[in-house]
């Protein structure tokens, strides 16, 4: 994964006294028991919120400080048009107190959209938060690394090294495992607990990452097989499409959920709602195998009910391949 920008906390530390200072000279910060505080309540509140501490008695700084003066700096370099904050749901009113004060101190208008994504937590098959079998916190890099090597197993168990190598298994471990992690993260509602099941997250049927990618090979194994005059030319694609879905329930169904996707990706967006996107490509993935188990695609006798075929072929694999860019993984050659 790569960041255009890293920034940490001492970052905003600069910006510090001056903003605290202007918060005194607007009158909206004021000392409580040695504390710098600012009071967030606003009328029609359904229970009373705290003053926000912005400065200790001690005089240092809390996360509500820093995360103020990041704003600070944020305005002054970038001016964005929006805010996306993604943290523990439990940070909810931390983020409600600290969004109220940049707008009342003016770092930021009170157009400006802060937006908060607070995440539930990953949870074990006891239902308790996901740990290691030492008890202890799990790392990242040890869940990867648990869920690549049981992708690589069960590829090693239904794959012999006439058809697939140990490298190239253990590539594709790599690919499929992410796709697995990434997906069963974000196919639940941010805000929900889920549990963590590496069995059912590396399965290759059901609402999975592994399955979806496993459309993406299975329809890109079709369209290898196939020559290019036999998907018709360009200028009429439409006209083939629509030739292919008036015989066709399948067909008919897997244009309708092609046409979603200008739909579902907006809203996924507006909502920052990720999970909207997997439900989609899970849907699209049902829809097309549903086609590819109906219909004799490679043997259609009629021309341009063939290349219609194809044409929606197409499409899907680049709507599937899209949507899984978008959730930050790749489906590999073959699997």
């Amino acid at each position: 994964m790569h960041f255009e920008l890293w920034k940490g906390e001492s970052d905003a530390q600069k910006y510090i006294p001056d903003m605290l200072q202007s918060m005194i000279d607007k009158g909206i910060a004021y000392e409580s028991q040695g504390a710098l505080v600012v009071d967030v309540c606003e009328e029609g509140d359904s229970k009373e919120l705290p003053p926000c501490i912005v400065r200790k008695s001690d005089g240092s700084a809390l996360y509500a400080t820093t995360d103020l003066a990041t704003l600070v700096e944020r305005e002054m370099l970038y001016h964005p048009d929006a805010y996306v904050y993604v943290a523990d749901q439990r940070q909810s009113l931390h983020y409600q107190s600290f969004f109220r004060v940049a707008k009342k101190a003016g770092i930021v208008g009170e157009d400006r959209d802060l937006s908060f994504l607070g995440f539930g937590t990953m949870n074990g098959k006891d239902g308790k938060p996901f740990k290691t079998r030492e008890g202890g916190v799990m790392r990242l890099e040890v869940l990867v690394e648990d869920i690549c090597r049981s992708v690589y197993e069960k590829i090693r168990a239904t794959r012999d090294e006439n058809e697939i190598s140990a490298g190239e298994a253990e590539k594709i471990a790599g690919t499929v495992g992410l796709a697995a992690l990434k997906y069963g993260d974000l196919s639940n509602q941010a805000s929900k607990d889920y549990i963590f099941d590496i069995d059912r997250f590396t399965s290759f049927e059901g609402n999975t990452g592994p399955y979806i990618q496993y459309t993406i090979v299975r329809i890109g194994s079709i369209l290898k097989r196939c020559r290019a005059e036999e998907f018709g030319s360009d200028e009429t694609a439409a006209g083939y499409i629509r030739k292919a879905v008036e015989g066709s329930k399948a067909a008919k169904d897997l244009a309708l959920m092609l046409v979603r996707y200008n739909e579902v990706v907006p809203a996924a967006w507006e909502q920052l709602a990720p999970h909207k996107i997997c439900q989609y490509i899970y849907e699209l993935s049902n829809a097309f195998n549903t086609f590819y188990h109906d219909i004799r695609i490679l043997s259609e006798e009629d021309a341009d009910t063939k290349a219609g075929y194809l044409r929606m072929l197409e499409l899907t694999r680049r709507v599937l391949t899209d949507c899984i860019h978008m959730l930050g993984f790749d489906a590999p050659e073959k699997m």
